[in-house]
């Protein structure tokens, strides 16, 4: 004899215990990761990495480098995609708006906090609490250089030239700045170039459309060893063990000190455990034996910090650009 067909409620019922029963098998898989905020695991796709600046200077290979690093331990592919403009403003703005799952993050700089706000009145500006700090990256300093066909054998024939065109990677940054207040300090008629990025600023100084640059080690390094720039000075206050017979600015009498931190940042807000994966994986990627050869053959040094000290260096920064800019009276943009 056949059974009867179960009645609706009860169906409902069998339905909801089947459920039930494969929810254990669901919950196993992709026991490494975190919840995201629908409580699923994560990361489930490619993140998103973006770097507001153009392909080839610093703040690109150390982005590509770490992204690179970061796929083990994260479990999924991280995107790389320049977005240049206005110091990392552009890029960092688009990705600190969106939704604060996990799947967009970004690069940022120091001095996008400590210089640019000197330069640039925006009222939509990022603030450094509107955006989770995942890891820190690196310190570089800035060298001061000029084309090798350059009639500027030292800092001395360059403070001479009766005026000069100066490449900066952008309004408000430090290759503005530390350029900017050497000249200011010196009393050189001095116009500075923007550019969105080390790389294109460096094409520029090649081509000989520019007198002289400041430009991170990793970006000034290789023309240096082809032979192609020469370096005059270096913004910091001891020398660099890559260019240790380079004179630092203070040694010739300019209190310039300059350097360039880089920072991957995320959306405020994120589920708990989305930013402990995050974070956890960029402190993996930082152990990657690859990755500590590509600081090493780019001339960077590690910066490793705390968020709270890495907050606490961008306040402190910010007012020591302040100060000296108010010592030697520079208003950016004047290119005087």
């Amino acid at each position: 004899m056949r059974s009867p067909l179960p009645s609706p409620s009860r169906r409902r019922l069998l339905a909801g215990l089947a459920a039930l029963a494969v929810l254990p098998v669901a919950a196993c898989s992709g026991v490494q990761g975190g919840k995201d905020a629908a409580g699923g695991n994560y990361p489930t796709r490619a993140v998103q990495f973006t770097v507001p600046f153009a392909p080839g200077g610093s703040g690109d290979l150390i982005s590509r480098a770490i992204g690179k690093a970061a796929e083990k331990p994260l479990g999924q592919s991280v995107v790389v995609t320049n977005k240049p403009g206005a110091n990392g403003a552009v890029g960092g703005k688009e990705v600190l708006a969106s939704a604060p799952d996990g799947y967009n993050i970004a690069l940022l700089v120091k001095s996008l906090f400590a210089i640019t706000p000197l330069a640039v009145q925006d009222p939509t500006a990022i603030q450094p609490d509107k955006m989770t700090i995942l890891t820190t990256l690196t310190q570089e300093d800035y060298v001061l250089v000029v084309n090798a066909a350059s009639p500027y054998q030292t800092l001395e024939d360059l403070l001479k030239a009766p005026s000069l065109r100066y490449a900066t990677t952008g309004v408000g940054t430090g290759a503005q700045l530390s350029q900017a207040l050497l000249f200011k300090a010196a009393n050189v008629k001095a116009t500075d170039v923007p550019f969105d990025g080390g790389a294109p600023a460096a094409t520029a100084l090649l081509g000989k459309q520019v007198d002289v640059l400041s430009g991170s080690l990793a970006e000034t390094m290789p023309q240096i060893k082809a032979g192609k720039f020469r370096p005059l000075a270096i913004f910091s206050e001891k020398r660099s063990s890559y260019l240790p017979d380079v004179p630092t600015a203070p040694e010739k009498g300019f209190d310039v000190v300059v350097d360039q931190r880089r920072f991957i940042v995320a959306p405020t807000g994120l589920p708990d455990a989305v930013a402990k994966k995050l974070t956890d994986s960029f402190a993996e990627a930082r152990k990657d034996a690859a990755y500590d050869k590509f600081l090493k053959d780019n001339y960077m040094e590690r910066w490793e910090v705390s968020d709270q000290e890495a907050r606490q260096h961008l306040t402190d920064a910010a007012k020591e650009y302040a100060d000296l800019s108010k010592k030697f009276g520079l208003t950016f943009g004047s290119g005087k």
